[in-house]
């Protein structure tokens, strides 16, 4: 799905992605975005940051309480602080115009096979290796197996999920609480984790989350 305000962009983006085998959508109601786009089933969205209806980076933020699709971000400023807070808020890779057609169709290739071989959604389950992860009810399965997060633990399951095999700083995990209206420092994070990682372990999974000393964590 192409999300872009300036149609000639979006013919040019379209025209591209078809010509390399893609089946490429421009979404063209962008007064509900968010709905269009959960209403559907979509394997990548292009998404462009500034556009005079809706905010890209908002529109990713909202997106990602409901669903983990890839998302690309694409804008014409190139601000460190605009591709900081895409990434913080769970974007997949982020270019700016005018890009190279060649490196964006390698980006999107490796975002597709980073994200296809890791996991799948399926309505509003998201399947991982051999788990269901069900992020309206923030409930994990497996087999005959359910258990049950808290908000806070689905949160920063869904974004290490989201950001699987990088490492995921704690600034940046506070950071997604945080917009999600959940005040959490250091203890409490440290406590969050601790009691995902006891959960996960009841269902076999032992080291699903590692620790990077100095760095952050990551979902294995």
């Amino acid at each position: 799905m192409i999300i872009e305000d300036d149609q000639i962009i979006a013919y040019e983006l379209q025209q591209l992605l078809q010509n390399n085998g893609y089946e490429a959508v421009i979404l063209t109601n962008l007064n509900n975005a968010l709905n269009e786009i959960l209403k559907a089933s979509f394997d990548l969205i292009l998404l462009d940051i500034n556009m005079p209806t809706i905010n890209g980076e908002s529109l990713l933020q909202n997106l990602r309480k409901e669903s983990n699709v890839p998302v690309i971000m694409v804008t014409s400023i190139n601000r460190e602080t605009d591709e900081a807070l895409s990434i913080s808020y769970g974007a997949d890779d982020y270019i700016t115009k005018p890009y190279n057609p060649n490196i964006l169709l390698l980006r999107i290739g490796a975002v597709l096979k980073r994200t296809k071989t890791n996991y799948h959604t399926n309505g509003n389950e998201l399947i991982y290796k051999d788990l269901k992860f069900d992020f309206q009810k923030g409930i994990i399965k497996k087999d005959n197996w359910e258990i049950e997060l808290t908000k806070n633990e689905m949160i920063i399951f869904s974004y290490l999920l989201n950001h699987q095999n990088k490492i995921v700083t704690r600034e940046e995990l506070m950071t997604a609480l945080w917009d999600n209206a959940e005040y959490v420092n250091e203890n409490a994070l440290t406590v969050n984790i601790s009691r995902l990682r006891n959960k996960l372990k009841e269902i076999g999974y032992v080291d699903m989350i590692e620790t990077r000393k100095g760095l952050g964590y990551i979902l294995l």
